[in-house]
């Protein structure tokens, strides 16, 4: 079968090519991909993996062949997954604990955007406890994480300000339920109950000046790169500052059941997949560059075909 595997000698990272089929574990489907979801996170493994490593976590698809224990969907049903890499292929081997049927209207491109970016906006805002009320800064808000948790914040009652970096990449971010849209923390006032952060650098730097007394500043990335200078003044007493990463959050058993309060989200249209570049996979050279140059609104989708 075919997949995108690392490659050093293509100037994207790399390239499609054959094989083996997936070898299901006992506890695993094989699912027939029919679209996969990019992260920025699979930008930065790319740079470091050796050729031959095969990427790809979020997957939509369908089940050709259920999993050996009797868990998980039958054979035919669309789902979406979330696997641990080997996703941008024909076809994966994906845990049932982590596998959701994708109930009709619900494209499995929509679907396909949920895993890494949706579990990770739901997640990241638990740590506010009950949002009624609150105030909430999301930075990175134009990215995929920012635009599921800006939806997701307002529809548990919070009064969002988001973050984003100019006018265009800021569009449609009120419509999301947005209360007020800035693109630099700086002009963002406060104080703020919960921030999820994950720009690191001065950004994060101004985020800790606006928590509140009695807030939680929770870090998901640093795609700035760049250090943070934190001043022990700046920091409210009872305050927090949080480090998340989606693979160590929660008890694994709980992945499937919030993957599949998102899938019911945007089942009732609650939550939109906000898909800003949408292509094939034999394109994904010009699809990883947009991601990497931050020229992609939300999530960026390649569809699989043989």
């Amino acid at each position: 079968m075919l997949a995108l595997v690392r490659s050093g000698d293509s100037e994207a990272g790399v390239a499609l090519g054959e094989v083996p089929e997936p070898d299901p574990a006992p506890d695993q489907a094989v699912v027939g991909v029919r679209a996969v979801s990019l992260n920025r996170g699979e930008l930065a493994l790319l740079a470091i993996r050796p050729d031959g490593w095969r990427p790809g976590q979020d997957v939509g698809g369908v089940v050709l062949r259920r999993a050996a224990d009797g868990t998980g969907p039958p054979e035919g049903v669309g789902v979406v997954a979330w696997v641990d890499q080997a996703g941008w292929a024909e076809r994966v081997a994906a845990p049932t604990n982590r596998l959701v049927e994708v109930p009709q209207p619900v494209a499995v491109e929509s679907a396909a955007t949920l895993p890494v970016a949706g579990l990770t906006a739901l997640r990241t805002l638990r740590f506010g406890g009950q949002l009624i009320g609150q105030r909430v800064l999301i930075t990175g808000a134009a990215g995929g994480v920012g635009r599921f948790a800006v939806q997701i914040a307002a529809m548990l009652g919070a009064e969002v300000v988001a973050v984003a970096r100019n006018a265009e990449r800021a569009s449609g971010l009120r419509e999301l339920g947005a209360g007020e849209v800035v693109h630099d923390v700086r002009s963002s006032g406060g104080p703020f109950d919960l921030v999820l952060e994950s720009a690191g650098g001065p950004s994060l730097s101004a985020a800790v000046d606006r928590v509140s007394a009695d807030g939680v500043v929770v870090m998901y990335g640093n795609s700035s790169k760049e250090p943070t200078e934190i001043r022990f003044e700046a920091v409210p007493v009872s305050s927090r500052i949080q480090a998340f990463r989606i693979y160590e959050s929660g008890e694994p058993p709980s992945f499937r059941s919030d993957l599949g309060r998102l899938v019911s989200l945007l089942a009732s249209r609650r939550l939109q997949a906000q898909i800003g570049l949408e292509a094939s996979w034999r394109d994904a050279a010009d699809a990883l560059e947009a991601l990497r140059e931050r020229r992609v609104n939300g999530k960026a989708i390649l569809r699989v075909h043989g």
